[in-house]
């Protein structure tokens, strides 16, 4: 076992001024977790809910727990156990083979459940298995670092008849997206501009503070911006415009003291990347000024 759960729930009574303990229960079955995830994925996870019980044919016979599409585009299936079991790993990744092999069925399917725009937006360089179950064990963990494929292994537990909790214990990015940054490199040295080499020095000190932000920082590239998940996205950062960069994150503007020319409330207005509150950074004193909003947000996700 990775270990008991370390959170302590306890319910408080102002009253009495007294406590008491919550006690963290696994569900009855498997299929209680994976109910209660389904219905609310979003929420939980940053997925969008697709199909459950999906049937993967007469060849592999199988059946896919739950099928999904991130915040960025990635295909995900979601595999529950509701306490150890040594096999969801091969599982999902059995899974995962098949669903790679299937790109125009699950495309048919988001274009069904989600539209057109959708399905023309899967970002197949990224696909994710998600396992979530009562605990997994220090081999498990071991594992998921073996394999070059997006895995989260997510341990929940059941607090009294109403909490939910969920904790990461690993996260391991696929490192799909090698050759982007040479790319980007390349089109610096053909266009050569002291200004927009700032900004991109300075979008490299940004990536730097996000990803040193704590353990399981996954980076996704996307066309039009770069997420930083942890679980689900906590930041996307647009590419360097001329004189600033946009980062977006899942920090709520309200309990934000917005600065003008620095942070603002984008909730309700279109842009690329995912969360409401949009920072503007043109120096690096900027990148210093926005690391208590990088670290809620962290935390947040």
């Amino acid at each position: 076992m990775t270990g008991e759960v370390g959170l302590k729930l306890f319910r408080t009574d102002a009253t009495k001024s007294g406590v008491t303990e919550v006690t963290p229960r696994l569900a009855e079955v498997e299929a209680d977790v994976q109910g209660l995830v389904e219905a609310h994925m979003e929420a939980l996870l940053g997925v969008r809910f697709l199909a459950s019980e999906y049937g993967t044919g007469p060849v592999h016979a199988g059946r896919i727990d739950s099928l999904g599409l991130d915040e960025n585009g990635s295909p995900v299936i979601v595999e529950y156990k509701r306490g150890v079991d040594a096999g969801v790993i091969n599982q999902g990744l059995f899974y995962l083979a098949w669903l790679m092999d299937h790109r125009a069925e699950f495309e048919h399917l988001v274009r069904d459940r989600l539209g057109v725009t959708a399905a023309s937006q899967v970002l197949w360089s990224g696909p994710r298995l998600i396992c979530i179950a009562g605990d997994f064990t220090r081999y498990d963990v071991h594992a998921v670092r073996e394999h070059r494929r997006s895995i989260d292994l997510v341990r929940y537990r059941l607090f009294g008849s109403d909490l939910l909790g969920l904790e990461t214990v690993a996260s391991v990015s696929g490192g799909m997206q090698v050759a982007r940054p040479a790319r980007r490199q390349a089109v610096a040295r053909a266009a050569p501009d002291v200004q927009g080499a700032s900004m991109k020095e300075l979008a490299g000190a940004v990536d730097e503070v996000l990803l040193g932000l704590g353990d399981g920082v996954n980076r996704v590239e996307r066309k039009q911006y770069r997420a930083y998940q942890r679980l689900r996205n906590f930041a996307c950062l647009c590419p360097p415009q001329r004189t600033k960069l946009l980062v977006y994150l899942k920090v709520a503007p309200k309990d934000v003291d917005l600065v003008q020319g620095f942070t603002r409330d984008v909730s309700g207005l279109g842009h690329h990347g995912t969360g409401d509150l949009e920072v503007q950074l043109r120096t690096p004193k900027d990148v210093e000024r926005a690391q208590d909003l990088f670290r809620a947000s962290y935390a947040a996700a």
